[in-house]
């Protein structure tokens, strides 16, 4: 299963998530430029010694990730997706994405992405935190798949 970050903005959620994809063994790839830089005191806090358990691939821009990826399909995570995430089929191999905590992914990203998927909320609230949404989502794909050990 894979986790995938759109140059995300708050080191402590990126920090979080690899401890996440640590734990539940997930692979996790970030697109980049990220919004802090990887010594951020911040982002060394929450990370503590996940980091060099977590396998982590890194691309310059979204054309990078996806030649490397162009067989595999992307399942993105929107506030603006009309389908729930638990009533969605995930394969082993899906690469489970997720927008900036500013401003989500850009309207082409979303033109591109067939699959959406979004987590319920309350009707007066924006969105989860990234890192949460995360979590939700990768543990219904891994328990779907049989994947959680």
């Amino acid at each position: 299963m894979h986790i995938v970050l759109y140059k995300p903005d708050i080191p402590q959620n990126t920090a979080a998530i690899i401890r996440l994809s640590a734990c539940l063994k997930l692979k996790l790839h970030i697109i980049e430029p990220c919004g802090f830089n990887l010594s951020d005191t911040r982002f060394k806090r929450v990370v503590m010694d996940y980091m060099g358990m977590s396998k982590i691939f890194r691309y310059d821009g979204y054309d990078t990730f996806l030649k490397k990826h162009k067989n595999s399909r992307i399942v993105l995570m929107t506030t603006k997706a009309k389908k729930l995430y638990h009533k969605f089929k995930f394969k082993k191999n899906d690469m489970l994405f997720f927008g900036r905590e500013s401003e989500g992914v850009p309207e082409i990203l979303h033109q591109r992405i067939k699959n959406k998927i979004k987590v319920p909320m309350n009707k007066k609230t924006r969105s989860l935190n990234v890192a949460m949404s995360v979590a939700i989502i990768s543990s219904e794909a891994l328990r779907q798949n049989n994947l959680l050990k």
